[in-house]
Parts: C-alpha cells; sequence; structure tokens
C-alpha cells in the first residue's frame, strides 16, 4: 500500500532510541524527510547518517530537553513548516505514590506530559497557517490500565489520552488531525529493565525477567517496527478520517483485563 507520505516532513522528539528511532527508520523508508529532536545527539547522528545512506532523505538533527522553558517554540522554530508532529519523548518512573516522589513525578510530566502539550501549542499554530497537518502522541496504554506500581506514568497517560481527544476533536475544522497511540509492552530496553524490576518483586531474581515476558499475548512484546508501522498510516491520507481518538496496539491486554 503506497501511503503516500513521500517527500512530507516529520518531526519526531525522542528519536534517539527505542521506539524513536524506529518511527525514524519507517518514516525514512516511506521517503519522508526528518527532523530528529532528543538529548543526546551523538545518537541521532549515527542514526541520521544511517538513514541518509540508506534511503537518501534530507534529516536535521536538533539537540534539546523538552522539559526545558522554551524549547518547544525553540524546536518549531528552527524546523519551520512540518506535516508530521510526534510527540515521542519521555518516559514516567515507574513505581508506587511513595516511590515516585515529588521530583521524579514532576521531572516525568515535564517531559511527556508538558512537553507534549506546549509541542502541540507551537506547531498547532504553524500547521493552521499552513493549511493542514497531522500530529501523533505516543502514550501509553497505562492510561486505560490503571495501575498502583506506575502510578504517576498512569495518571499522566490518562491525562494524554483526555488532552489528544480535546484537541483532535476539533482541530480537522483547522485541517489538523490529531491522534493518540497507546503501546502496550514493547521489546525495547525501557520494558526489560521494568520486568526485572518484577520479577525481582515477584521472585527475588531479576534474570527470570523471561518468564514475565512471556505472560504477554503471543509470548512476547510487540516489536517496535509493529508500532511504528501504526504511526507511519495514521500520519498518512490513508487515515484522513481519523482525529480525535486513541488507537490502542497491545496485543488486546486491555481488553482481556477483568474488570
Amino acid at each position: 500500500m503506497d501511503l503516500m507520505l513521500s517527500g512530507k516532513t516529520v518531526l519526531i522528539t525522542g528519536a534517539s532510541q527505542g521506539i524513536g528511532a524506529g518511527l525514524a527508520e519507517v518514516f525514512a523508508e516511506e521517503g519522508c524527510n526528518l527532523h530528529l529532536v532528543a538529548r543526546s545527539v551523538d545518537k541521532m547522528d549515527a542514526l541520521a547518517a544511517h538513514l541518509r545512506e540508506t534511503h537518501g532523505v534530507e534529516i536535521t538533527v536538533h539537540e534539546h530537553d523538552i522539559s526545558a522553558a522554551g524549547s518547544a517554540d525553540a524546536i518549531c522554530a528552527a524546523a519551520g513548516d512540518v506535516d508530521v508532529l510526534v510527540n515521542n519523548a519521555g518516559a514516567i518512573s515507574g513505581g508506587d505514590l511513595w516511590q515516585v516522589d515529588e521530583k521524579a513525578w514532576r521531572a516525568g510530566w515535564e517531559v511527556k506530559v508538558f512537553g507534549y502539550i506546549d509541542l502541540c501549542r507551537s506547531f498547532y499554530k504553524r500547521m493552521r497557517t499552513a493549511g493542514g497537518g497531522v500530529i501523533l502522541n505516543n502514550i501509553g496504554n497505562g492510561g486505560e490500565n490503571p495501575d498502583f506500581r506506575y502510578i504517576a506514568g498512569s495518571t499522566g497517560n490518562a491525562a494524554l489520552m483526555g488532552f489528544t481527544r480535546s484537541l483532535g476533536g476539533k482541530s480537522l475544522d483547522d485541517g489538523i488531525r490529531v491522534v493518540g497511540i497507546n503501546p502496550g509492552p514493547v521489546a525495547t530496553d525501557r520494558i526489560v529493565k521494568l520486568m526485572k524490576v518484577r520479577a525481582k518483586e515477584a521472585w527475588g531474581d531479576e534474570s527470570r525477567y523471561t518468564e514475565m515476558m512471556e505472560q504477554f499475548p503471543l509470548g512476547r512484546a510487540a516489536s517496535v517496527r509493529e508500532v511504528a508501522d501504526l504511526f507511519a498510516f495514521l500520519a498518512s491520507p490513508r487515515a484522513t478520517y481519523i482525529s480525535g481518538t486513541i488507537v490502542t496496539v497491545d496485543g488486546g491486554i486491555t481488553s482481556r483485563k477483568s474488570i
């Protein structure tokens, strides 16, 4: 299927590793020119070099901490007009109400919750002036599955789900689509670290983390590619009538959860 994305300009935050790097690969394959944003400039430079050589697309690297004051406007000014904004940066700390202290809670939200909101505010205005665009928010299924052991993330993700629906419910009036994607477990370094923690809690042995992974649908986490391909489709003109909604990709975890 031709996604009709060739020549589009896509900005991806959190693009140095994990899902962000996978998103860059997929959009580059589709012929998109990229703006990559993260704090780890060395990793982004290596990724950009690989994608330029492999796919012949234009790539600009931006070293930014999106939690810093004024960073959203600075990123928007540096990138200029983009067709697609992918908010992907940030991982909110795991833990219960006492394990995640005030500093950690606020730090996580500054990146993932307020960082997303600030970038949407900056790029939405530019997209509206340009006549349209797409905003994709990588949120996470924790917002659909409140978990005391991930209380800051569950709450933050739920907030971003409400924000995405609120913004995307009206955005088509301005020619802009806003969609949230809720991945469940994805095969990245982050899920391995989390499963090691859970294995140590359950059995006192973090090396048994693979047994935790086997409890997921199909006995595994989703691949980065399975998630990134969904983003590409939702960014494309093939998804023109999709806005103000959340698409969950978690192997059915949310649906099978008992009430």
